[in-house]
């Protein structure tokens, strides 16, 4: 298989790109390929200050770059020779089986909407991150904002999203979803929370947990949290300014080095008909080498097969369309 990697995403490209793409290179199957995007000439300078062989990967001229700051869809269209708009054309065309990018988030997801398209059933993807509980598993928390102001129905898709994820990438058995709330009790919370309880309770689609509160995260409560995209990404970066400042104070040990966002490499955009891997700005190579294999692995499980074969049977499809 083919992984696209955006050589000019990310706050340090294309030095750590580069790095983590032959860090990454060592650890492939013969066969599998990763294809760099990019400016051509930098690409193949930047691989030989880094000791790598040009021959070893695929890649694919791009000149252009967005920037962090541009507006998603204009980028994308005035910039059709940027390393985003080619990396998609590629994805739309088959010429690779997956795309990682640490770029302009809010473009990988018009990129991905456009190229790929949304899987029948979904409103809004969404995207996530891992939370390491204290007991050594994980969890998975979504979104992280893609949707900070989502509609009820949407937060229930996210139930079923993260569930199907939990499942086939981290191979946990019957997840456990909880909706993030101020309070256990149904009753609690905004006018959000109490509509997306409403609809989650009783899910014949997923392991319904009811509510948890924000102490409860890292506790072995559940395996999916769900909660609109604002208050996913405050806790999101929340919980990174705890590692960084807990590393600073030279407090380390296993569980704090499993808060290193560099552990995970990023998380598949969820709900679109492809495999697209959104990284973190700040993305070192250790960072891009692990996203170039978790979009690598979600291609191989077929995710998005798993979840469009899902999304025919959940009961809020049904509803809606009745």
């Amino acid at each position: 298989m083919n992984v696209g990697l955006d050589v000019m995403g990310g706050d340090f490209a294309p030095k750590a790109t580069i790095s983590g793409a032959l860090l990454a290179l060592g650890e492939f199957a013969s066969g599998d390929r990763i294809v760099l995007i990019g400016p051509e000439d930098l690409i193949r300078q930047e691989l030989a200050e880094a000791g790598g062989r040009a021959d070893d990967f695929i890649i694919r001229h791009a000149p252009d770059v967005v920037g962090m700051a541009e507006h998603p869809t204009k980028a994308l269209t005035q910039k059709p020779n940027s390393s985003l708009a080619v990396g998609f054309g590629l994805l739309k065309h088959h010429h690779i089986d997956a795309f990682a990018s640490a770029g302009n988030t809010g473009a990988m997801m018009v990129g991905g909407i456009y190229s790929a398209g949304t899987l029948p059933g979904i409103q809004r993807p969404a995207t996530s991150v891992i939370v390491p509980k204290e007991n050594g598993s994980v969890s998975i928390l979504l979104d992280v904002g893609t949707n900070p102001d989502p509609k009820p129905d949407v937060i229930y898709q996210f139930g079923v999203l993260g569930s199907i994820f939990a499942r086939y990438v981290y191979h946990i058995d019957n997840p456990r979803v909880a909706l993030l709330n101020i309070g256990h009790e149904e009753e609690k919370g905004n006018l959000l929370s109490q509509a997306a309880f409403g609809l989650m309770k009783g899910s014949s689609d997923f392991n319904f947990a009811g509510n948890i509160e924000g102490r409860d995260i890292f506790k072995d409560k559940c395996d999916v949290i769900v909660c609109d995209g604002f208050t996913g990404n405050v806790v999101l970066k929340l919980m990174e300014s705890v590692y960084r400042m807990l590393v600073k104070r030279g407090l380390r040990d296993n569980y704090i080095d499993s808060m290193n966002y560099e552990n995970y490499g990023g998380t598949p955009l969820l709900g679109i008909n492809s495999s697209v891997i959104v990284g973190h700005g700040i993305s070192t190579a250790i960072d891009i080498k692990s996203r170039i294999h978790r979009a690598k692995e979600v291609h191989e499980v077929d995710l998005a097969g798993k979840i469009r074969e899902a999304l025919e049977h959940i009961s809020i499809n049904k509803e809606q369309a009745n």
